[in-house]
């Protein structure tokens, strides 16, 4: 047995100068992968770590100790395929969109949409077709928000660039903070089941073909 699992650093927020400082759930992927300590590991997508961040940062300290069996599921979950950042960035969006305050609402819908955007764009598909059900199914609880966030989307096309560095990370973040501040009984447990599905979107994508556990809703 790996004598590291007899030395787990605990959970905390923030990022740690070595193990006895404890770790961020990215610095304890790193420690279990076997890599040189860092939040920002090569083992994990650069996106997905993002999130890990977040959901680690913003989770209650009471909470948060529980996240640290999800770390092994992240590790080896990587690679260049923009697909993955769209994934990541619509699950978060559309998790995020339902519970957000309306000052929130327009700014998540659009990432909705340039997260469908890029994954029709990325499966040869024309632009404009129908939402998955996932994205019809956010959209429809803020209908106000839909509507102006199709006006703007139909105005603006976001180059698969601009996705990568911008777009993306900016839903995730946004949707961080949109669960974490809506008015919601238990936003930790929600960030939970948002990172469990965003890495088994993510698992989808990059291990086609692996066994993969359904996915659990998470009434709020």
């Amino acid at each position: 047995m790996d004598n590291r699992l007899d030395h787990m650093p605990v959970l905390s927020r923030g990022r740690h100068r070595n193990p006895k400082r404890g770790a961020c759930f990215m610095e304890l992927a790193s420690y279990l992968a076997g890599e040189r300590w860092s939040d920002h590991p090569a083992c994990t997508h650069p996106l997905l770590a993002a999130l890990a961040r977040l959901v680690n940062d913003n989770t209650g300290d009471d909470n948060r100790n529980g996240l640290a069996e999800l770390v092994p599921s992240i590790i080896g979950l990587t690679g260049d395929d923009l697909r993955v950042d769209a994934a990541v960035a619509l699950r978060c969006a559309t998790t995020a969109l339902p519970v957000a305050a309306a000052e929130r609402q327009l700014a998540l819908a659009v990432s909705v949409l340039a997260a469908e955007e890029m994954r029709a764009r990325l499966d040869g598909r024309p632009p404009g077709g129908p939402l998955s059900e996932m994205a019809l199914r956010a959209m429809e609880q803020v209908p106000q928000a839909a509507r102006e966030a199709r006006k703007f989307s139909r105005a603006a096309r976001i180059t698969e660039k601009g996705f990568r560095r911008y777009a993306a990370p900016n839903a995730v973040q946004l949707s961080v903070v949109g669960i974490v501040q809506a008015c919601i009984p238990d936003p930790d447990r929600l960030l939970r089941s948002l990172l469990e599905s965003a890495i088994t979107d993510c698992r989808r994508l990059i291990h086609a073909g692996d066994p993969v556990a359904p996915i659990t809703p998470v009434s709020v």
